[in-house]
């Protein structure tokens, strides 16, 4: 694994907008233009190296599918600050049904240099991003300038692969939350949308906000529309499942689901217990000195005081509420309620910057990688996406 720097193709922003990456520039928090895409630089990769991680990447979902049948035969749920017992029952009744459920994608954040294991950080298998730039325009740069190397990139090819392997009635929607400002997660949906169409689904796309509840007029059961008064029978939604079943229709989407009605959900109502960090624990408690893995306790730091250890927000996103504690520094603003207490270890160093690796599953098979950098060692919202190659 190296870094390497080289010129930008020349009018790169226009090449990678066109290719729907809208915000391959952001502004920082001044206002002032800042690179999110940035192809300045790359990661090279041996092909051995990218092989290694590809099982690393098949054996960490297996051990998190162990992991959710464990808390699901325990009822440990307390420990992912689960409380409300109609969120289990949907939790179980989801994981039960899991056969005929559609569980479409997830990414690996992991700590990788090149030289020892890969470390697990964190899964989020609810509501990843960074996927159309890892999926489209780093194959597109790979193409132009590397036309005779590879990369560890069969996205595109497998998620219309799994969007093709379920039948579906009605259209099928996805849904995004206009919350979003920077536009990633429409962008992200646009995309999957467009995955699905070349699967051959008749798709429509909207806003979480608009999502309507038509209680039960003109004698029919009550149900969820869309903009067009079209009853939602399957959707995919980029929008977190404690969200969702906090939210104002929260109670409707309950009744609707524990009863076996509604809409099929995707990503599955199991996948709450993915996204939490709570995982992080239940695995390391299950695997005890699994290379692929890094100490994590709910109950406090423990004997993690001594080097240091990453205090997490059970439910964060892009580094919020992350705070790092060694014996040396502090790093980061305390999160308000329960965390997860993870060892710390520093993301390697590249010419100044730190790399996280996004390895990316797709219908439960390793599928692509995606890196993102930062000059810091904790991988924020001002984290830039850099492409990779095989050689």
């Amino acid at each position: 694994m190296r870094r390497i720097t080289t010129q930008p193709r020349p009018d790169w922003q226009r090449i990678v907008e066109e290719q729907g990456l809208h915000y391959a520039v952001l502004p920082d928090e001044s206002g002032r233009p800042t690179t999110y895409w940035d192809e300045s630089a790359y990661y090279e990769f041996s092909l051995a190296e990218v092989e290694r991680l590809e099982e690393v990447v098949a054996e960490l979902h297996e051990l998190c599918l162990d992991a959710v049948e464990h808390v699901v035969t325990t009822r440990r749920y307390a420990d992912y600050g689960i409380s409300d017992s109609r969120v289990i029952q949907l939790i179980e009744q989801s994981w039960r049904d899991r056969d005929r459920e559609i569980s479409l994608y997830g990414r690996f954040d992991l700590r990788y240099d090149g030289s020892g294991p890969a470390r697990l950080l964190e899964y989020n298998a609810d509501t990843p991003t960074s996927l159309l730039e890892a999926a489209g325009p780093q194959w597109f740069w790979l193409e132009d300038r590397f036309p005779d190397a590879d990369q560890w990139n069969s996205l595109h090819e497998r998620l219309v692969d799994a969007w093709r392997k379920h039948s579906i009635s009605g259209p099928l929607h996805l849904a995004f939350t206009t919350a979003d400002e920077i536009g990633e997660d429409y962008v992200t949906v646009s995309y999957l949308q467009e995955c699905a169409e070349l699967a051959g689904h008749h798709t429509v796309c909207l806003p979480m906000e608009e999502i309507g509840w038509d209680p039960g007029r003109l004698g029919r059961g009550s149900r969820f529309v869309d903009e067009q008064d079209r009853e939602i029978k399957t959707i995919f939604k980029l929008y977190p499942w404690e969200w969702m079943v906090g939210d104002q229709f929260g109670g409707h989407l309950l009744d609707l689901a524990l009863s076996d009605r509604g809409p099929r959900w995707i990503e599955p109502a199991w996948k709450m217990l993915l996204s939490n960090k709570a995982l992080l624990a239940v695995l390391w408690e299950r695997h005890p000195g699994h290379p692929n893995l890094l100490p994590a306790y709910l109950d406090g730091p423990r004997d993690l005081i001594i080097h240091g250890y990453v205090a997490k927000p059970l439910l964060g996103r892009e580094g919020a509420g992350v705070q790092i504690i060694t014996p040396g520094f502090t790093i980061g603003e305390a999160a308000e309620g329960p965390q997860c207490y993870q060892a710390f270890y520093a993301l390697p160093e590249f010419d100044g910057v730190r790399p996280v690796l996004g390895a990316w599953v797709v219908d439960g098979e390793p599928a692509g990688l995606g890196i993102r950098e930062t000059s810091g060692l904790i991988t924020d919202t001002g984290a830039r996406f850099v492409p990779h190659v095989i050689h």
